[in-house]
């Protein structure tokens, strides 16, 4: 079996993806008391899974450009858990998840880039 850059790129995507909707729907009570000892807003916490759940359901999509923008936008969100992590001083392996999403991201957006500039 010959593993390319789509295939990589394809398997990290269904991963992001299964395990958001995994913690944001699954495990959501979990969810809701890591906002509630963050002290951290309903609202937020809300706004936090609508993005969270578009953003994954956009690195499913054929295109690439979507992909990238579902990839990105998850980082972006993942960078703000580390934040949050670090100033109420979290214990790391409480951000290892946040972190593993980040460079997950970072790697399918670079590997959705690397896909489109080849395909110019």
């Amino acid at each position: 079996m010959n593993i390319t850059m789509p295939n990589i790129l394809e398997i990290l995507s269904i991963l992001v993806f299964g395990s958001i909707l995994f913690v944001w729907v699954v495990r959501y009570n979990n969810i809701k008391d890591e906002f509630k000892s963050f002290n951290l807003p309903k609202w937020l916490r809300d706004l936090v899974g609508v993005f969270k759940i578009s953003f994954a359901v956009m690195l499913l999509n054929d295109n690439l450009e979507i992909v990238r923008i579902g990839a990105l936008g998850i980082a972006v969100l993942m960078v703000a858990a580390l934040l949050t992590h670090l100033r109420l001083k979290s214990p790391a392996p409480r951000m290892l998840p946040s972190f593993s999403l980040l460079c997950l991201c970072s790697y399918i957006a670079y590997l959705c880039s690397q896909l489109l500039f080849t395909s110019v």
